[in-house]
């Protein structure tokens, strides 16, 4: 019996652990946009690099060179 008086605050520990992980997830928005981040995993592409002009103008004038 005498465990009970160790397991009720433990228990309340984690009550109020978790009420401020939830109000920390709410605050920071994490709950804002629940489609997109799962969606995002999914349809990840990589933006393909624009040619840099300045380097691809130098390579046309080098090849006109020649």
């Amino acid at each position: 019996m005498s465990i009970i008086y160790i397991l009720i605050p433990i228990a309340m520990l984690f009550v109020l652990i978790a009420v401020g992980v939830f109000f920390w997830a709410v605050r920071t928005e994490q709950f804002d946009d629940l489609d997109r981040q799962g969606a995002s995993i999914l349809f990840e592409e990589e933006t393909p690099k624009a040619p840099d002009a300045h380097v691809s103008a130098s390579n046309n004038i080098e090849a006109d060179k020649r």
